[in-house]
């Protein structure tokens, strides 16, 4: 399975697991349609949630791609229920994703207190893939004049040998087969 603009795709969804997530996001509980209604639109910070996505077989109440987190809003249902919940934690968490849990009464009374929380678990998921400078050497920057940059010299290279994006010549690259960049899970 591959991710493509914040969705899951190359998923096989059976059509009544798919119209079971319309209905759903149709007949939302009062909880969260409150919840959506603070995290939709790209609502929160910018994070954009999507609500009764199908990952895996089984329908999350809200799922924020960027962050790798679900967020769902949990009834009394959820009391009769828990080694499904179990499992379909075990699931998702198989993927890499991080689960915030709710219960419907703490969203309905505390909801400034659920978004808060919300969107410090995105914000640490965006500060774990922000690229960091690298740390200086020495004390601060270079005298007037001279460059921080390391003069490299590459080697020459003969004509139709071209170099990749990292500077090394065609024939390092690893086999096609090998290549894992672009992947995933």
């Amino acid at each position: 399975m591959s991710s493509k603009r914040g969705l899951i795709t190359k998923q096989r969804i059976a059509p009544a697991k798919l119209e079971r997530a319309k209905e759903l996001r149709r007949h939302m509980t009062p909880a969260e349609r409150r919840l959506w209604q603070r995290v939709r639109a790209n609502r929160l910070d910018g994070f954009h949630f999507r609500r009764q996505q199908i990952i895996d077989g089984f329908i999350v109440d809200f799922y924020c791609h960027a962050a790798g987190l679900v967020v769902e809003i949990d009834g009394s249902i959820h009391d009769e229920q828990i080694k499904y919940d179990a499992e379909r934690e075990r699931v998702l968490r198989s993927r890499g994703l991080r689960i915030l849990r709710f219960r419907n009464e703490e969203v309905e009374q505390e909801l400034e207190s659920v978004v808060e929380r919300i969107r410090a678990a995105c914000r640490v998921a965006e500060d774990d893939l922000t690229p960091r400078p690298l740390p200086c050497q020495g004390r601060g920057s270079p005298p007037m004049g001279q460059s921080s940059r390391k003069q490299v010299s590459l080697p020459r290279l003969e004509r139709g040998q071209g170099r990749d994006r990292r500077g090394a010549g065609r024939a390092s690259r690893p086999p096609a087969e090998n290549n894992t960049r672009g992947t995933l899970w």
